[in-house]
């Protein structure tokens, strides 16, 4: 009988020892899928959080750069040749004018004052500033040949931008405006902008009395920018406006986060464009690497004449827009397109004014 009993609490020991070992096992697992559902609420709650941080980030630039005054324009407009789209893809050139508006208006009856080409290369992000001269005289669609300022003012930023691209073979469909108190407040807003003044150019400008560098303020970087009556005519004068537009460039690049932000703040409702806030955005992380690489006044070649009023004829728009291209787009050995060669001939015909 002993040995039966010992048998029997053999079997329960075994038993008791299965049983706590199930349970420890449950146990286990129990403990593992709290484990694992207290991650999973970790995670989520990250993820809640992260969704919360990103959809304010979008909130903001969304409010930021909708203070823009935007404006939508039909591409077909602007008379973009195919052969021209294809042969500048690798360049993003975008239309900067400078209204002779004192106020907020970029309509129709007001001048492109200055006209400034920011060609961007997509591949080396170098920018080359091409200014092309107000009393440049070319062909204005609906109005014959005319100083390229009247585009503008004709038929606002569509016919100006479509000036350009038929007069010089060129693919802008995009444009920035500003009018110049605009650019007297940028100036101001960034604590002035360094410049070398000449002995000619001090009697233009209020406050300097003597050649010099100075830090010009607004109004003096503006008076600076304007200057017709000197050395150099209209040439200098839109040398001055791409000297103006580098400086403040190249200070902006300086500008830490903060600053940038609130500079960003200051300038957006003051800008009439057609680039889109995202696009705008996204070029905001490669302006430090953006280094203005040329700067250049256009047409190269040109000799004045007095018609119902002064004009700047290009001595051929053929040969200028050749060059353009070749020196500036690395277009070796470029044929203007049949557009160019007529309008270059109708000026021909009219000023006789040849090669």
């Amino acid at each position: 009988m002993s040995g039966e009993h010992e048998i029997e609490n053999n079997e329960n020991n075994k038993e008791e020892i299965s049983s706590k070992k199930e349970r420890k096992i449950k146990g286990g697992k129990k403990n593992k899928r709290r484990g694992l559902k207290a991650f999973g609420i970790i995670v989520l709650v990250l993820l809640i959080l992260l969704a919360i941080i990103i959809g304010s980030i979008v909130w903001v630039i969304n409010d930021k750069f909708s203070k823009m005054q935007q404006v939508d324009i039909d591409e077909e407009e602007l008379s973009v040749a195919s052969e021209v789209e294809q042969n500048l893809a690798e360049y993003r050139n975008i239309a900067l004018f400078g209204i002779d508006s004192r106020q907020d208006s970029y309509s129709r009856g007001n001048r492109s004052d200055c006209i400034i080409i920011a060609s961007l290369n997509n591949t080396t992000k170098e920018v080359k500033l091409i200014s092309v001269y107000r009393d440049t005289y070319v062909n204005i669609e609906g109005h014959g040949l005319d100083k390229i300022t009247h585009a503008y003012s004709y038929g606002e930023v569509p016919l100006a931008i479509k000036t350009l691209n038929t007069n010089l073979d060129l693919n802008i469909k995009e444009f920035v405006t500003v009018n110049f108190d605009a650019v007297k407040e940028i100036v101001d807003n960034i604590g002035g902008i360094s410049m070398n003044i000449t002995q000619e150019e001090v009697s233009h400008i209020s406050g300097i009395s003597k050649a010099g560098t100075y830090n010009l303020t607004g109004e003096q970087a503006l008076a600076y920018s304007r200057i017709r009556y000197a050395t150099g005519g209209d040439y200098k004068r839109t040398e001055r406006m791409r000297d103006v537009l580098t400086a403040v460039m190249n200070k902006i690049k300086t500008f830490d986060i903060s600053r940038l932000n609130s500079f960003i703040d200051f300038v957006l409702p003051k800008i009439y464009t057609n680039i889109s806030a995202s696009d705008v955005f996204s070029m905001i992380p490669s302006l430090t690497s953006i280094k203005v690489a040329d700067s250049i006044g256009w047409p190269y070649n040109t000799q004045g004449i007095t018609l119902d009023r002064w004009y700047g004829v290009p001595i051929t728009l053929e040969s200028n827009v050749k060059q353009l291209h070749e020196e500036v787009f690395g277009e070796t050995d470029y044929t203007p397109s049949e557009t160019v060669k007529q309008i270059s001939q109708s000026i021909v015909d009219k000023t006789g004014y040849g090669k």
